[in-house]
């Protein structure tokens, strides 16, 4: 048996002594006696339980694994567990950590994967049959739009990036995470920045969007621009995990671009109510015929 220096260990593990965990296995097992005591008594914690680190102890002997951690649920339910069994069972007792926790579950992206694929192809063929607007191929005359999709991309990639090359730091960001770029790595403050000029852009741009289309109009254009926004995540976190997805960004960034300057400028506004129209015909505000 042998103690731990607390720094180091905090320092390669994460998580040290009073930190706080949430159960998310069914059942974990614990056992009562510490690991260099023949074992005769053990409790359980189960799914949904909140659980602190009392203790941490090193057995070189051990050939399983040398970390055992001792947790408490309260006085009367605490316990000792190898380190390669409590982690695949919990959670940090953060939103943002648990929210981290969900997409990385490798069978549920692929699940989310081709549900938002199928999804997406539904949707953006019900919106091209309609004639409907749409980001990037019948766009409305707002910026907004095309810069939510090249900010998710943008984002999808610089987040496979890092689990690439600072995986080590993304995990000292799921145990410990914020939401103030001010406070973290500079690698991490960028990927922390591009997620709240996600949430700014998709505000303002939901925002024009209404005030540009006509309800109904708008909230097809809103449900086809997550759709894409959706494919876009998915393709460039996978595509970027085998180098592909960085050249397919700069190419995405150019045709996007391309596609807003030659499909989304204002041609025409109605005579009867002054409305911006991208075509003639039939205004979608007051029922003017514009020709």
């Amino acid at each position: 048996m042998r103690q731990i220096d607390s720094v180091s260990f905090f320092t390669t593990h994460h998580y040290s002594q009073n930190y706080n965990f949430l159960v998310k296995a069914d059942t974990l097992r614990l056992v009562c006696q510490a690991p260099d005591e023949l074992p005769f008594d053990s409790a359980s914690v189960t799914r949904g339980d909140r659980v602190v680190v009392a203790d941490i102890m090193i057995m070189p002997a051990d050939t399983i694994d040398s970390v055992w951690v001792k947790i408490a649920r309260d006085q009367a339910t605490q316990g000792w567990v190898r380190e390669v069994a409590m982690l695949p069972a919990v959670q940090p007792d953060d939103p943002i950590s648990q929210f981290i926790d969900v997409f990385s579950d490798t069978h549920l992206l692929i699940f989310l994967a081709f549900a938002v694929i199928v999804t997406a192809i539904y949707l953006l063929r019900l919106i091209m049959r309609r004639h409907a607007h749409i980001v990037h191929f019948h766009d409305i005359n707002s910026f907004y739009p095309m810069l939510l999709a090249l900010l998710v991309s943008a984002s999808a990639v610089f987040y496979a990036t890092i689990q690439l090359f600072g995986n080590e730091s993304w995990r000292h960001f799921y145990y410990h995470p914020s939401l103030n770029p001010f406070g973290l790595p500079f690698h991490l403050g960028i990927f922390v920045t591009s997620v709240w000029a996600i949430v700014i852009v998709g505000i303002a741009t939901v925002d024009d969007v209404f005030r540009k289309l006509p309800f109904a109009d708008a909230l097809l254009y809103v449900s086809g621009l997550m759709a894409v926004c959706a494919v876009d995540y998915v393709v460039f976190s996978i595509s970027a995990l085998y180098y592909v997805g960085y050249l397919l960004l700069v190419v995405y960034i150019i045709w996007a671009v391309s596609q807003y300057l030659k499909k989304s400028r204002t041609r025409y506004y109605c005579g009867n109510c002054g409305r911006e129209m991208t075509e003639k015909g039939l205004c979608g505000f007051c029922g003017a015929v514009n020709e």
